[in-house]
């Protein structure tokens, strides 16, 4: 028995040991370009090979203390792919529901965002028509346990383990909620979800069309077509904006399908290139657009990245609207998903992506690093110019350069401490339970004026950056013994600095309802009434709109040569 068991372990082992094998072959012909003879090559690819398989085998097999076997071989991988760019990663076995939920924007579960608030597990939000809103869990709720198991101090990954899982099966939650004297139960069906890429869309303005795109899984083209035509349908579509703004990407062929939906038919939309010349491929629209000249402005801003980029960068390239926002994040690699043994996989950069126009708008050279070891971005003065098809100039790497560039609001350090300290979300928790109608419109002063109070309640403070300055500036003084005079100054200065902050609610008045509304609506609403209360204060919308009411001026832009 005992000689058996030894025996399944050694195998284990020595299955682990071949699978990592295979992964260095297919990772080795990407550290390092073929400068040499292939037989030189590959003798160091073999040589690397023997080194690696002996270090892990002598390893696990004679190290003083035991070794998990798995963990040591995904340190040593992590080790690996850590000289690479951060894109390429080993997905393990439990990683793969992952990748399922990327590229196919599906997962077994209730319906839930999770988050962490003071420590404990909180709902954040709800997914429209799943198990979760239907049997009555409300934003704000905590959890306490799930399937009579405690989730106090778990992480939020963890906990999206115990409540994901097979489409039909039961999990069991106890809630505590505000106002309410004893835990609450609920037993939900898990289902599958199909997460939105478009979680909006609708008029903003008199003929003026606005669609959210969140991400790029499968359907986002398919998706992206309803919502045009249902536009169509609604009334007289004289423009269309595309925000992209916070989309980090997703598929390629997601991307193109997006961009094929505006661009001519045979257009070219993106071309990617590997590491050898006969890898290229070029991508062109294969059908008829929905709306082939219909003005249009695809908003971006720095959380744009990769496929967001490409839909971008083709609009751009071929003058068929107009990017508005600030610049784009530059992310211009090509991952491919390779399958490796025991359900592991390899998401590997194999390519870079570039528009039409033929620029590659990657930002970081991850194969070179300063002396200080970061790496290295191209200046301005060095990247090359590029052409649209009206002769605009444009740059390449650093993102995409927004056409129109308009900055997103700046917001206060009182904000941000607002916003860490999770007081929108608790308010709107708290409001939406003693609110309970949810037809009214919100009236800016009176929720204002209950913010103040809910602020009060919690006793909320903060310490921003002149404060902490002074702090440090009246400690050295007296530890350099000053003379009372200037103590006394200081101690002045202090004190006109809290009369100061005393009023800081109402000095940022506009930055905090920018927010707080949004966030109460979306108590009773959902998802879409808080983007439908955000957009009607988005600077960048409105100047997109601004754009698209005014011919002239849209195709000025377009024109215009730099």
């Amino acid at each position: 028995m005992e000689k058996n068991l030894k025996r399944i372990i050694l195998s284990r082992k020595n299955s682990l040991t071949i699978g990592f094998i295979c992964l260095v072959i297919v990772l080795s012909g990407f550290l390092s370009g073929f400068k040499f003879s292939d037989q030189d090559y590959f003798f160091k690819i073999n040589k690397g090979i023997d080194i690696i398989g002996r270090v892990y085998k002598e390893i696990t097999m004679n190290y003083v203390d035991e070794v998990d076997p798995e963990k040591f071989i995904e340190a040593g991988i992590d080790g690996l792919l850590g000289t690479l760019d951060p894109y390429t990663n080993f997905i393990s076995e439990k990683e793969a529901d992952e990748v399922e939920l990327i590229t196919a924007g599906k997962y077994g579960g209730i319906g839930v965002s999770i988050g962490i608030r003071d420590g404990n597990i909180i709902i954040i939000s709800l997914m429209e028509g799943y198990s979760a809103q239907r049997q009555g869990i409300l934003p704000g709720d905590k959890i306490l346990e799930i399937d009579n198991k405690s989730v106090v101090g778990m992480k939020p990954e963890n906990i999206r383990s115990l409540t994901r899982g097979e489409p039909g099966t039961e999990v069991h939650l106890k809630i505590d909620r505000e106002g309410e004297p004893k835990p609450l139960d609920f037993v939900l069906v898990r289902e599958e979800i199909q997460l939105k890429n478009i979680p909006y869309s609708d008029f903003v303005n008199d003929g003026i069309g606005y669609i959210r795109l969140e991400r790029f899984s499968r359907g986002a083209g398919d998706e992206l077509r309803l919502a045009l035509k249902d536009l169509k349908l609604k009334g007289n579509l004289r423009g269309i904006i595309l925000d992209l703004r916070d989309n980090p990407g997703g598929l390629l062929d997601a991307a193109v399908d997006v961009a094929g939906k505006f661009l001519h038919k045979g257009s070219l939309i993106v071309s990617t290139r590997g590491r050898q010349p006969e890898s290229e491929k070029k991508y062109f629209v294969a059908e008829e657009p929905i709306f082939p000249d219909l003005p249009m402005i695809v908003l971006v801003n720095r959380q744009s990245a990769s496929a967001s980029e490409i839909v971008a960068g083709a609009i751009q390239d071929l003058d068929r609207g107009i990017v508005l926002g600030t610049r784009t994040f530059g992310k211009g690699l090509v991952q491919t998903i390779t399958p490796l043994l025991y359900n592991t996989q390899l998401k590997i950069t194999t390519a870079k992506y570039y528009t039409p126009s033929g620029r590659c708008i990657q930002e970081i050279d991850y194969a070179k690093r300063d002396q200080a070891g970061i790496f290295t971005t191209l200046p301005d003065s060095l990247k090359r110019k590029f052409k649209t098809l009206k002769g605009r100039l444009e740059l390449e790497a650093g993102g995409i350069q927004p056409d129109t560039v308009v900055d997103e609001m700046e917001h206060s350090s009182y904000f941000k401490e607002l916003n860490r300290k999770s007081m929108f979300f608790k308010f709107a928790t708290r409001y939406a339970l003693t609110h309970k109608d949810s037809s009214t419109e919100l009236q800016s002063d009176s929720l204002f004026q209950e913010f103040q109070q809910f602020l009060n309640e919690q006793k909320f403070t903060y310490q921003d950056e002149i404060e902490t300055k002074l702090k440090e500036l009246c400690d050295a003084a007296e530890k350099c013994k000053s003379s009372p005079t200037i103590l006394a100054e200081m101690e002045k200065l202090r004190q006109l600095l809290q009369e100061d902050k005393s009023n800081s609610v109402i000095k940022h008045r506009d930055e905090i309802m920018s927010t707080l509304k949004p966030e109460v609506m979306s108590r009773y609403k959902g998802e879409r009434g808080k983007i439908e209360e955000s957009l009607k204060i988005d600077s960048q919308v409105k100047a997109a709109i601004s754009l698209l009411e005014s011919p002239k001026e849209y195709s000025r832009r377009l024109s215009m040569l730099q």
